[in-house]
């Protein structure tokens, strides 16, 4: 499986029979050619259609593309679709399902930063008790074993491990959180983005019934009722 794409503007999505949200004028616009809808989603996730996961390979894609942008920039996402339109509603599905994912994961990215404040806290708390601890014995052996060379070299490694054990806990709370905080911003702008679909009219008409969405809830409910009324007009 492999996705194309690219960044454009707005006008570049309107030489095509599309569906689904209508992209802003001056929005940085991420394009994903694939052959069918269900090449984004995850193949081995149970979920119904709007819970689906992004298939690693397509979450990496638009990801990577959104992190090239400017972080002020208004997103869009236009999927190319190699065959004509299906049922109605599957931009709204298709739009529901990439939102719910980002959604999730900005969830997961904030759950992951609480989680390493937590373990800060407490490294910073083991930290400081290390480095009094090692202060204060490296002074009482100072004091105890005065004009030693010895005691002053104790003295200094003691100290330096003191201050050693306060090294995780400077590294979370300098460098560690502030990839994670990007990241939920970046999830939540592209939680927030309009996603339409551009078909491009190369497969057969009826290529959607294999494709997904291949029914939606509201699809399942239509077949449902022709069923009967197809059986009564051939009894």
């Amino acid at each position: 499986m492999a996705y194309s794409g690219s960044m454009t503007n707005a006008s570049g999505t309107k030489d095509k029979p599309s569906a689904g949200d209508p992209i802003p004028p001056k929005c940085a616009v991420i394009e994903v050619h694939v052959g069918e809808l269900k090449q984004l989603f995850n193949a081995i996730d149970p979920s119904p259609f709007r819970d689906k996961d992004l298939d690693p390979k397509a979450e990496e894609f638009i990801v990577g593309w959104a992190k090239a942008l400017p972080s002020d920039a208004t997103l869009a996402l236009v999927v190319d679709l190699d065959r004509e339109a299906g049922l109605p509603d599957e931009a709204a599905v298709l739009r529901d399902a990439i939102h719910e994912f980002f959604s999730q994961r900005a969830q997961a990215y904030r759950r992951r930063l609480g989680e390493l404040f937590r373990v800060g806290r407490t490294s910073l708390a083991i930290g400081l008790v290390a480095l009094a601890s090692a202060i204060a014995l490296g002074d009482f052996l100072a004091a105890l074993m005065k004009g030693s060379r010895i005691a002053e070299i104790v003295r200094e490694s003691l100290t330096i491990g003191g201050w050693v054990s306060m090294w995780r806990p400077l590294e979370i709370f300098l460098y560690d959180w502030w990839p994670i905080r990007n990241e939920a911003r970046l999830s939540d702008r592209l939680a927030a983005m309009p996603v339409r679909i551009r078909y491009m009219n190369a497969t057969a008409p009826d290529a959607w019934r294999g494709d997904w969405p291949a029914v939606s809830p509201r699809g399942e409910r239509a077949t449902s009722e022709a069923q009967p009324r197809a059986l009564n007009q051939a009894s």
